[in-house]
């Protein structure tokens, strides 16, 4: 294995015949959180999309697991041991948590819904509660734990914190750290900056659908013009 998760090269990407990526090359290490930042438009979530084969690149290569992945359709991308949870959390609004919970195809190792429930009391709490019934954070909850069920390998999540109330923010924070213990490879899109690059090892930051840096998080985190110019955050600090 050459010690990355994904590797990405020259990904161009469209819509019709909007120009959105314009050469993104990105690397993901294994065991490792990679962030994807950027002001919104920047090409993010089209970036993830190229990733997972939903919007496939018309241009570029990318390998997953050391297996060129680049015309794969999702399925069998997510076959390879990729998680995807998706902005917008797109769980079934009319299925309880629990029937939630088991529309995923079992995948041998260590989450199963009993493991899952130890993650999230909450979910536990409110398993007979139908999806539409629960808050913002237990949907984002709810979808994670989704993907969790496939046991992946390397889990991609667009912006877990969008919407959330801070105290849950962080929660779901507290969750990406636990997946990057248990030896899971992480890809995470996110607006919230400063907390990102809390828990984050690596960090590129999208501009106009180009990479305008990449570097360790540290870096970018001691870099006030940089995170100024380039992600548009203020200068308040979090503790996870």
């Amino acid at each position: 294995m050459s010690g990355y998760a994904l590797t990405a090269e020259g990904l161009h990407t469209y819509y019709g015949k909007s120009h959105i990526l314009h050469g993104v090359s990105l690397k993901v290490a294994e065991g490792k959180i990679t962030t994807i930042l950027g002001r919104n438009g920047a090409g993010k979530s089209t970036t993830l999309r190229s990733l997972v084969g939903l919007t496939p690149a018309r241009e570029g290569m990318i390998q997953i697991f050391g297996k060129d992945t680049t015309r794969m359709p999702p399925y069998a991308i997510a076959g390879l041991g990729v998680g995807f949870v998706p902005e917008g959390r797109k769980i079934f609004p009319a299925l309880t948590v629990e029937e939630n919970l088991k529309v995923p195809v079992d995948r041998p190792g260590p989450w199963n819904i009993q493991t899952i429930y130890e993650l999230f009391p909450r979910l536990q709490e409110r398993r007979n509660n139908k999806g539409r019934q629960l808050s913002g954070g237990e949907q984002e909850m709810l979808s994670i734990a989704r993907a969790l069920l496939l046991n992946p390998k390397l889990l991609i999540l667009d912006e877990p914190s969008q919407g959330l109330a801070p105290l849950i923010v962080r929660e779901v924070f507290r969750i990406v750290v636990k997946m990057r213990e248990a030896g899971m490879s992480v890809l995470l899109v996110e607006q919230n900056v400063r907390m990102t690059l809390e828990v984050a090892d690596f960090a590129y930051v999208l501009e106009d659908g180009q990479v305008a840096f990449e570097g360790t998080a540290a870096e970018l985190s001691s870099d006030e013009d940089r995170l100024q110019e380039l992600a548009g955050v203020s200068a308040e600090q979090w503790t996870i």
